[in-house]
């Protein structure tokens, strides 16, 4: 029990800052997960639930007694809330990666969910949101930031509503990504455009250099998705063609 206390609270002093290792090493799992996500593999939704285990700790400062000693209930609600919807995600992905094996004589059906699946056995065909989509994931982020501030102030969070942009944020940008949504690269711009003052102000540094990180990462994801997204177009409108 003491090794694993440790561990939990084992820190690297920055120019006098003391940070957790945990939030360094949970948020590096978080990067392998978004890049695992440009790529389209199934194995991006269980490393990120790992991460998301080690962050949960972070952001209740209060509970575990770290260096900041502030509790940030979006920033950790979030994490359980991605926990739910990485193993919603993780179902979804590794079911039409199956159906698609199944479907392609030529690719190997032994292939295991850590290694990099034939480019024809990706787990998701990205798209855009339909109007109807759309216009319920505007109404849920203004909706849900209302009322998500509104619980975050009554637990006495810190930063509750910046807080409930970024939970509310991260929610319909981790269910854009389960469902192929395009503009889930986007909605993550708008969390990170809050996250990175939100998160410098509480002394969250790792956290926060990496949202800034995620930012050129989300501009560049945005763009593969993208050209995905048209390649796979022009092939069906070659198949309707032909």
């Amino acid at each position: 029990m003491n090794s694993a206390t440790q561990l939990l609270d084992a820190t690297l002093v920055i120019g006098g800052a003391p940070i957790l290792w945990r939030e360094i090493i949970g948020n590096v799992f978080g990067l392998a997960s978004a890049y695992g996500g440009m790529k389209r593999v199934v194995w991006a939704w269980p490393i990120g639930i790992v991460g998301n285990l080690l962050l949960l700790t972070v952001f209740l400062g209060g509970v575990f007694n770290t260096p900041q000693n502030l509790d940030l209930y979006g920033q950790a609600g979030r994490q359980v809330m991605f926990m739910i919807v990485s193993a919603y995600g993780w179902y979804q992905w590794s079911a039409a990666r199956h159906r698609g094996l199944r479907e392609c004589q030529d690719t190997d059906p032994s292939r295991s969910i850590v290694s990099t699946p034939a480019e024809d056995s990706v787990a998701v065909q990205p798209r855009w949101a339909r109007p109807r989509e759309r216009v319920g994931m505007v109404t849920f982020l203004i909706v849900g930031t209302l009322v998500f501030a509104g619980v975050f102030t009554a637990l006495g969070s810190w930063g509750p509503w910046a807080d409930a942009w970024i939970f509310t944020g991260s929610i319909l940008a981790t269910y854009g990504m389960a469902r192929g949504w395009t503009e889930f690269w986007l909605i993550w711009i708008g969390v990170d455009i809050v996250g990175v003052p939100l998160l410098l102000a509480g002394g969250f540094y790792p956290s926060a250099v990496l949202y800034i990180v995620y930012a050129f990462f989300v501009l560049w994801g945005f763009g593969v998705w993208l050209r995905v997204q048209r390649r796979g177009a022009g092939v069906a409108m070659a198949s309707a063609t032909s």
